[in-house]
């Protein structure tokens, strides 16, 4: 994983990405089993979205995040939770005890990382027969305001290979798990349409690594481009972004 790539995004990432869902998190507990007593490791956790959610469920949660500035953000914002315990480690490294995991959690992160390598330490750290769940909120790719978005950072973005978890494509392919999990593994999807203003429809694109910088040439062409698209969409200032959370949930 290349850890950098978020480096001076953690300010930006923590105030404009969307957290998961309640049907989501509800699943979690009823489905999949996660419960007051389990043990969690967060893996690629950033600035704690989704450590916080589950810390909010009383699990025990190792957020595993290797980024400096993402990682101060989660230390900073969860340092009041006695159940949370911040891992400056790697998710091919992650530093923790051997079968000492209960679940693993990936939230809007796998794709960045060595997936056999990551496997690997799976098996490793977690208890026999835990579980791992990958999860990403995605943008719907059939709706016009996530095409004209894809067209605008498709021209501005020279890291831009589309969205992750949409129409970057590898998120939304089943088959593409089979080499990471064990056996089969089960699919779920749940609506988690976010609501915004114009800023945070424009800082939900600058926290992405791909998004252009202020002291990158075409960066206000690249605003005054989303602007546009934000207003062409907006209904009395907010502007609905049509998106789901995509989970996927199996041994490894």
């Amino acid at each position: 994983m290349n850890e950098s790539k978020f480096t001076g995004l953690g300010k930006t990432y923590s105030k404009y990405r969307p957290s998961y869902p309640k049907e989501f998190i509800d699943y979690l507990c009823s489905d999949v089993g996660i419960c007051k007593e389990s043990v969690i490791a967060d893996v690629g956790s950033g600035t704690g979205i989704l450590t916080k959610q589950l810390l909010d469920l009383g699990c025990f949660v190792f957020a595993v995040e290797p980024n400096n500035d993402m990682r101060s953000i989660a230390e900073t914002d969860l340092s009041i939770y006695d159940n949370f315990k911040s891992v400056n480690a790697s998710a091919e490294n992650t530093t923790l005890y051997d079968k000492s995991i209960d679940y693993i959690t990936v939230a809007q992160a796998f794709h960045w990382f060595n997936r056999m390598e990551f496997n690997k330490e799976c098996k490793r750290i977690l208890k026999p027969n835990s579980k791992v769940i990958l999860v990403w909120n995605s943008r719907c790719i059939d709706s016009d305001v996530t095409k004209d978005g894809d067209n605008i950072n498709r021209k501005y973005c020279p890291d831009f290979k589309g969205f992750s978890g949409g129409m970057r494509g590898i998120e939304n392919d089943d088959n593409s798990y089979n080499d990471f999990f064990k056996s089969r593994y089960e699919v779920r999807i749940f609506q988690n349409n976010i609501p915004c203003d114009l800023d945070g429809y424009i800082g939900r694109n600058r926290s992405a690594s791909y998004a252009l910088k202020e002291h990158d040439k075409n960066f206000h062409a690249y605003i005054a481009e989303l602007t546009e698209c934000f207003n062409k969409y907006a209904v009395d200032g907010m502007m609905n972004m049509p998106n789901n959370t995509h989970c996927y949930v199996g041994v490894v």
